[in-house]
């Protein structure tokens, strides 16, 4: 990639129109990609999007001997972990510092392999995501971990042994990481103060057709019955609610029109609930969900950031732009991640104003209110974005700028734009789709 394909040149104010698509979540596909590993039978996954994480992972499970190659439809993958064997430490290391999905590798590396490596870690950077957890939990499933100058290095002696694990908070990865290790560990787990996120009950439908037997309880505890082997599956990922969310935000900034294909309200409903009282309308049919502006003053809110099924951080950033155009003060408190309002710093350079706080500014449980972290905004409109520089900061924060780039007067130069490729697939493909005027430098895009 050449210097220049990572900037995007958006010519704002035109408001995006029409149809796109999204395929299965971010969030689910590569982690069902690694659960292959677990089986002794190929897989099949259907709906997967063309995203990097997709492609780190499918890099990964190569390196490792399974075989990965398209199916008959487009978006499906077929894995075949027959000849899973140990891969090159330095091949392993190439793909250090793109994703932090190597460290779920561990629990099915060490039970068909009795041992993994796992090099640095990179992903966005949105606030502490300790990966000593990980390595805390594989430990009381009876791993031992050596830390060496490249990475970790775990080894499993005898057979996992499963256990009873209470998360501290309800961590989407933690709760991944011991479902894809107890499902092979001898005896039953107990996983408590567990992620419950449509993405984690998707991956236990996953591990179930494989073989598993896990049950999930309305308390957020989950139960492991480890089982002596697992086969292949068949399954197509549920879409990704948090780029049709993006989208819907999109719509309602540049009071545009989008039907996103693909979008469910089952998983949206905190959302959708939310982008209704702000002033979006929405349409829902069998296909998916219509997502526009339908004229007049937008509301301002008072919003909190939960886990699931409260209101998704990743939906945050992409409805504060939209919330820079409606009318009134809006109080923002982001309760998940504690440096994820950094990015509104660049949304005043564009003629917004947005106001970050050190207290709570509301009454939901907070992880971090007592450590001066800036996780509480309030956002007063409408103002008028102007075109600006832009260098993309982590993934939603990213798609976050372009939103307003597209909604702003003038032209914006957007950097780092490939860290949108993350989790967001043929984004630039789609913005040409709903006629938003934007070129990379020296090739026009539309």
């Amino acid at each position: 990639m050449t210097v220049n394909d990572d900037v995007l040149l958006v010519h704002g104010g035109t408001p995006l129109e029409g149809e796109i698509r999204v395929r299965g979540a971010k969030n689910l596909v590569p982690k069902a990609m690694v659960a292959a590993l677990l089986g002794s039978a190929p897989s099949r996954l259907r709906n997967v999007p063309d995203i990097r994480d997709v492609r780190v992972v499918r890099g990964l499970l190569q390196l490792h001997g399974v075989t990965v190659r398209p199916g008959e439809e487009p978006g499906e993958l077929v894995m075949d972990p027959s000849h899973v064997e140990s891969a090159n430490v330095a091949d392993i290391d190439a793909h250090a510092g793109s994703s932090r999905i190597p460290i779920l590798l561990c629990g099915p590396l060490l039970h068909r392999l009795g041992h993994a490596f796992i090099p640095g870690l990179g992903g966005c950077d949105i606030g502490g995501r300790p990966i000593d957890f990980h390595f805390e939990v594989l430990r009381q499933f009876g791993a031992t971990i050596e830390k060496r100058a490249d990475g970790q290095y775990l080894e499993a002696p005898q057979r996992l042994r499963g256990t009873k694990i209470r998360l501290p908070y309800p961590s989407v990865g933690a709760t991944e990481q011991v479902l894809l290790t107890a499902v092979l560990a001898e005896g039953v787990t107990e996983l408590s103060n567990a992620a419950v996120e449509p993405e984690i009950e998707d991956l236990i439908c996953v591990l179930q057709k494989m073989g598993a037997i896990i049950a999930m309880d309305t308390d957020r505890t989950i139960r492991v019955t480890g089982v002596d082997s697992l086969g292949g599956y068949t399954h197509r990922a549920l879409p990704d609610r948090l780029e049709a969310a993006s989208w819907a935000s999109a719509a309602l900034a540049t009071e545009g029109n989008i039907y996103v294909r693909g979008a469910q309200q089952r998983s949206m409903m905190t959302f959708l609930n939310t982008y209704r009282k702000v002033g979006g309308a929405f349409e829902i049919d069998d296909e998916g969900i219509r997502f526009w502006h339908p004229g007049g003053q937008l509301k301002s809110i008072a919003l909190e950031t939960d886990v699931h099924p409260g209101f998704q951080t990743d939906w945050q950033q992409p409805l504060v732009v939209a919330l820079t155009q409606a009318t009134g003060l809006s109080i923002i408190h982001e309760t998940v991640y504690e440096s994820r309002l950094g990015f509104t710093s660049a949304l005043n350079q564009m003629g917004a104003h947005i106001q970050l706080y050190r207290e709570c500014l509301g009454g939901s449980d907070c992880r971090f209110g007592q450590r001066n972290f800036l996780h509480s905004a309030v956002v007063s409109g409408p103002t008028k974005l102007q075109g600006a520089d832009l260098v993309i900061p982590d993934l939603r924060g990213g798609f976050s700028y372009l939103i307003a780039a597209l909604a702003a007067q003038g032209t914006s130069r957007v950097h780092g734009i490939d860290l949108i490729n993350r989790g967001y697939e043929n984004f630039m493909e789609k913005l040409v789709e709903l006629g938003a005027k934007v070129e990379l430098p020296g090739k026009a895009l539309g």
